[in-house]
């Protein structure tokens, strides 16, 4: 399993930028990373306790055709901690302006792209939705919290005291709580990015959920806006319903969207059904993958 995510940081462009004291780290995959074409990128953020991995089932299929951009997002993975805040807008300043260096530079004209964020990703993405110009052309929130509703409540253990077996089957209780519909689809590769995402993360992100950030901060984005759930997401199950019309109480023409037999973390159990629904959610919302 190390190997296969060794595969694909090994097939990755690195870039830093600025983050608080220090750098926050990006990896970049497609062909358009590699400066040979104008396709609009893709940037993905990553879910809470996460890093790149959360990703590993989708970067092969997005980045076929245009530039796929995948940071650790502050206090995750590779990057350093951002400054203290109460709110998460000033982390999200620190990605905008990140996407600013690494992309406003490529050559192409006005620099554009289009935002998915997964969970945390999601807040994060809000709040990067609020403050960005034209230069953001859609977004979409995956498994999204801090709409203002309550939550199931997901019992976690506690993995960083343990070893061995313990430590394997403390993942395994974790991720069958709150990221899968199907504990019987919690495979080693799975397990092997809980492990290291969890090794990883400083950043403490669950105290936002239960508010209405998210709400408050994606009712002042004016690119379009989408909104997709694991059918069985353990944040949102079985209230789905409840949070497309919070949504759509500040964003009436949302596009909102279930994939079925998935939980919270549904680009990895479903993938190719998200990879899909990504696809055509941008297909048919702005009329190509492309411009």
């Amino acid at each position: 399993m190390a190997d296969i995510l060794a595969r694909l940081d090994a097939l990755s462009r690195h870039i830093e930028t600025p983050c608080g004291e220090g750098r926050m780290v990006w990896r970049l995959w497609g062909e358009a990373g590699r400066e040979a074409g104008p396709a609009t990128p893709l940037v993905l953020l990553h879910g809470g306790s996460g890093s790149w991995r959360h990703w590993t089932r989708n970067i092969e299929a997005l980045s076929r055709d245009r530039l796929l951009i995948c940071p650790d997002l502050p206090g995750l993975g590779d990057s350093d901690m951002p400054p203290p805040a109460d709110s998460p807008a000033p982390v999200a300043a620190i990605l905008r302006a990140g996407l600013e260096q690494i992309l406003g530079g490529r050559g192409y004209g006005p620099w554009r792209y289009d935002l998915c964020g997964f969970s945390f990703g999601a807040l994060l993405g809000g709040h990067l939705a609020a403050q960005a110009g034209e230069e953001l052309r859609s977004v979409t929130l995956v498994g999204a919290g801090a709409l203002g509703l309550a939550r199931q409540i997901t019992p976690l253990v506690k993995v960083r005291s343990e070893t061995g077996e313990a430590r394997i089957a403390a993942h395994r209780h974790n991720l069958a709580s709150l990221m899968f519909a199907d504990p019987a689809n919690i495979d080693p590769l799975a397990l092997a990015i809980q492990e290291a995402n969890t090794v990883a993360a400083r950043f403490r992100s669950r105290g936002f959920a239960s508010t209405t950030s998210l709400k408050d901060a994606i009712a002042r984005a004016r690119a379009p806006v989408a909104l997709l759930y694991g059918e069985r997401d353990a944040i949102a199950w079985p209230e789905i319903e409840s949070r497309f019309a919070a949504l759509r109480e500040v964003q009436p023409e949302a596009w909102t969207g279930i994939i079925p037999g998935a939980g919270h973390w549904v680009a990895y159990e479903a993938a190719e059904s998200f990879n899909a629904v990504l696809g055509d959610m941008l297909a048919r919302r702005l009329g190509t993958l492309h411009r």
